[in-house]
């Protein structure tokens, strides 16, 4: 299963360019609003050198890596809560989504029109912002409305729900997102059964043009923007997505001259996909043999046994244990023999939470 992050943000900012770029695919990119009515989806694999050097040591038959999936959500507009331009339809497919990506335009460009006429990121974010408080207060009103009913039969479980809903509609109502709300222990169950919008992880995406990027200053749109972010508890980063649509349709052995002619050390891209990963808080183990080499992605926090289910049901219910291996020592040491003759290897049980960059052998009965 792949986790998925919803590309949004207002018409001709550069979603679908950024989306053509990550998936390397070709989703129309026409100047004109709401060109991407259905979303288009893509599998993006997760860039991370660890796995090939993990393969030069297993050497597999094959390799399979991380990946997240990403949705190019049509352009959402100021009304979108009301319905405009399809706003239900756009906000609905944002709502099953676990962070959000959120594209603002940084760079003048006559050629590309702007539905507000001028270049201001930041009001842009806020446009964006205010259509998924309201509706999320839409959601949040539909819900009290069925508590109150149901709260007559004097319920306490209903009460207490009615309960954590008045105080969140308060809370949205001041202009607050819903991330920042704060429920307790007993209460976070319900208050994510709710999807509510505000509750997803954003990274804001300055959209930049091609002489912006190869800039070390930003510019006063990008600044404002990483400023908004910060201040949020939200990430941001610089691109230019019109060059990397460029570089992901090149041929593998122009993409290095075309990053050096610009002076870029990598893709942006990778920097999206990583930021995106991060966003979702996961992070990797990985699992080798002579078959497959394989990583695997995980919530941090997972338990040895939740990772086990990862790759099949029957490993949690036959789960004995875990032989682990840490992937730089693998990398100093050569193979898991190795490792297991210096008395590195660690044998864990159902409880131990799995760090990035585990190297793990599952124990089970059949």
């Amino acid at each position: 299963m792949s986790f998925q992050c919803g590309i949004v943000g207002l018409p001709n900012v550069g979603k679908s360019t950024l989306f053509n770029a990550l998936t390397v695919s070709n989703v129309p990119t026409e100047n004109y609003p709401f060109c991407t009515i259905e979303p288009h989806v893509g599998i993006v694999e997760l860039p991370d050198p660890r796995l090939h050097k993990l393969a030069n040591i297993y050497r597999p038959e094959k390799v399979i890596p991380a990946t997240v999936e990403f949705i190019d959500i049509a352009g959402l507009v100021q009304g979108a809560s009301r319905g405009e331009g399809l706003g239900n339809q756009f906000l609905g497919q944002i709502r099953q989504t676990e962070a959000v990506i959120h594209i603002v335009r940084c760079f003048e460009e006559s050629n590309i029109s702007h539905i507000n006429e001028n270049i201001d990121p930041v009001r842009d974010a806020e446009t964006i912002k205010t259509e998924f408080i309201l509706k999320d207060l839409d959601t949040l009103e539909k819900q009290r409305v069925k508590k109150e009913k149901l709260s007559k039969s004097g319920d306490k479980v209903i009460i207490r729900e009615l309960e954590i809903l008045n105080r969140l509609t308060e809370h949205c109502n001041a202009g607050h997102r819903a991330k920042t709300f704060h429920a307790s222990d007993n209460e976070l169950l319900f208050f994510h059964s709710l999807q509510l919008l505000t509750q997803k992880p954003i990274l804001y995406v300055a959209n930049v043009n091609d002489n912006e990027i190869t800039n070390d200053n930003k510019n006063e749109n990008v600044r404002a923007i990483f400023n908004f972010a910060k201040q949020e508890g939200n990430t941001a980063i610089r691109i230019c997505a019109a060059i990397e649509q460029e570089i992901a349709f090149l041929p593998e052995e122009e993409k290095s001259l075309f990053l050096t002619e610009y002076n870029l050390p990598e893709p942006g891209l990778n920097k999206v996909i990583r930021a995106g990963f991060e966003l979702l808080d996961l992070h990797t183990f990985f699992t080798g043999g002579d078959k497959q080499v394989r990583a695997w992605t995980i919530k941090k926090g997972t338990t040895a046994v939740q990772a086990a289910g990862k790759i099949h049901t029957d490993f949690v219910r036959g789960f004995i244990k875990a032989d682990v291996y840490r992937y730089d020592e693998l990398m100093k040491y050569g193979s898991e023999h190795n490792i297991s003759e210096r008395g590195l290897a660690r044998q864990e049980g159902k409880s131990y939470i799995v760090r990035d960059g585990d190297c793990i052998f599952f124990k089970f009965n059949t």
